[in-house]
């Protein structure tokens, strides 16, 4: 069973394995796809596999219609030449649900792969010709947060923005400048409309995406790089239209566990393939069953049926309240809590957390008693459905093989978000008071402590990647694990409690940092100290 088009052709052993095959007329829809594309999708990582080609598929499969999509690699090719490609960018869905089922489908969706190089004149002339297609209705992104920068942590342009705003659309090198450069060509074209969709996990993501495209067209008609109406065609919804989302769903990298279960099937060449840009990936993706996706309905050359398969379309409005519910308390927050303490406590996976009674709790008590109080109710989702469901089924399913070192990447980029927000709500309602928040600063504390690289028996570990870790980390630099001075711990970590940037607030002036760092202090009183606490308040 090798995975590859051919073989799901003719091989029943598929079938006979337990794996769903898609029924419908694969080469018809490559060659519908390829001569009339309607969804280009950039980000060829796990979430794609699992979430976007899935609904994809799943429209074909239920004749609402009748293409695939087109998927792009702009920052590790590899991805396409060594794992897309070979196997017919076919791919494998492990979906693991919490009753301990497994679900295994074969992923058929995806009509064509292409590499987003401006420098391979074959690859980016057939993304133009997709781009000037009457046809393409709509571009999606999953490309993170960090794909939509045009700028580096200290906030300079980044070299290859900057040489891309001085050289014009011909050959770009930035990502963004690509994809701009692409707009621009569907622009020459007869400024033929389109939908441009970040699906990423971050606040207010389709205003990420302008914004950087527009820098773009901006540099670009000012210096005369491009047409004078460039500008004007970004910068109108009714042409080109940037709609809000938010995403939901939790593709852990792919696990060994999994591997087992498709070798013992017999499915052939398995092995993942590490990138020379060190991207880890496999011929199959394993994932949570749970998953949201709500967008903003502004599609100006219409849109793929995606509300048949599940997805929520609404306005701006409701797409903000759900991605607000779901960041700021149902689930990320909980998320972040559980990285931080699983680290220093020992543990490699998330659903082993949720059979520790404090970090239940702990989890708990941020959502339940904190969180909910701010959150204002979506319609479309029930936040308390939504955090019942990430409580009780999602984190804990054991078959879900998320790590809390994982989820603590970039945590100086998410607490402003995760646990800022609410406690601006609380500063904000009359009926609230901030020091009646006691679980969100617990959180804080713990990632003071977290900062020390040393976990509760006192053992080093490495944290986890962080574009601030090493500025965060000297704030932590030098205090030892018995330390009593609070005067003098609180001297050193002040400042960067005060950070609003990190911290979305800046917490002495809300009145939090003294509980921080009280907690902060019980967390270092030595091996064990962590557990202590933790068995202390929650």
């Amino acid at each position: 069973m090798k995975l590859c088009d051919e073989s799901i052709k003719k091989d029943n052993t598929w079938k006979e394995k337990g794996f769903y095959i898609p029924s419908f007329d694969r080469d018809k829809m490559i060659k519908e796809t390829v001569a009339a594309p309607e969804w280009v999708h950039f980000g060829a990582g796990n979430i794609f596999r699992a979430f976007q080609a899935n609904l994809s598929q799943k429209m074909i499969e239920q004749g609402f219609d009748t293409k695939g999509l087109t998927v792009v690699e702009g920052f590790d090719y590899e991805i396409i030449e060594k794992m897309y490609r070979p196997h017919d960018n076919l791919s494998i869905l492990v979906t693991l649900k919490a009753d301990g089922s497994v679900e295994k489908s074969v992923i058929s969706s995806i009509a064509e792969s292409c590499i987003l190089d401006s420098g391979n004149e074959a690859e980016f002339n057939r993304l133009k010709e997709i781009f000037s297609a009457d046809s393409l209705k709509l571009a999606t992104f999953t490309i993170t947060e960090k794909g939509y920068s045009l700028v580096n942590a200290a906030g300079d342009i980044l070299p290859a923005v900057k040489e891309d705003f001085e050289n014009g659309p011909e050959a770009p090198k930035s990502y963004i400048g690509k994809v701009a450069a692409l707009l621009y060509a569907r622009y020459k074209a007869g400024e033929k409309k389109i939908a441009m969709v970040s699906t990423d996990n971050c606040s207010h993501n389709g205003d990420k995406l302008f914004a950087a495209v527009h820098s773009f067209a901006k540099e670009w008609t000012v210096d005369g790089k491009v047409e004078s109406g460039f500008l004007t065609y970004v910068e109108d919804e009714n042409k080109v239209s940037f709609p809000w989302s938010m995403i939901d769903k939790i593709t852990p990298r792919p696990d060994d566990s999994v591997n087992e279960i498709l070798k013992k099937d017999g499915v052939e060449e398995l092995e993942p393939v590490v990138t020379s840009m060190k991207t880890w990936v496999a011929p199959f993706v394993n994932a949570e069953e749970s998953e949201y996706l709500v967008i903003e309905d502004k599609f100006p050359n219409g849109r793929p049926a995606l509300e048949k398969v599940g997805v929520i379309f609404t306005d701006k409005e409701t797409v903000d309240k759900v991605e607000r519910m779901k960041v700021c308390t149902c689930l990320n927050p909980l998320h972040t809590a559980l990285a931080v303490y699983g680290c220093i406590l020992g543990y490699t996976k998330i659903s082993d957390e949720m059979k520790d009674e404090n970090l239940v709790n702990l989890v708990k008590k941020i959502g339940y008693d904190e969180g909910l109080k701010v959150v204002t109710d979506p319609g479309v989702i029930k936040p308390q459905e939504f955090i019942d469901t990430v409580v009780n089924v999602r984190i804990p399913n054991v078959f879900m093989p998320d790590t809390p070192q994982r989820i603590a990447t970039d945590t100086s980029q998410k607490l402003a978000i995760r646990f800022g927000e609410t406690i601006k709500a609380y500063e904000a309602a009359s009926s609230l008071d901030v020091k009646n928040l006691k679980f969100v600063p617990l959180v804080h504390a713990g990632w003071l402590r977290y900062l020390m690289g040393i976990d509760d028996k006192g053992v080093s570990f490495e944290p986890s990647p962080d574009p601030l870790l090493e500025k965060a980390q000297s704030f932590v630099a030098g205090i030892k694990l018995g330390e009593t001075d609070k005067a003098k711990v609180k001297s050193q970590v002040l400042p960067l409690l005060r950070d609003a940037s990190i911290f979305g607030v800046d917490l002495e002036a809300v009145g939090m940092s003294e509980l921080v760092v009280d907690y902060f202090m019980e967390l270092i009183a030595g091996e064990g100290a962590i557990r202590k606490t933790l068995q202390k308040y929650c």
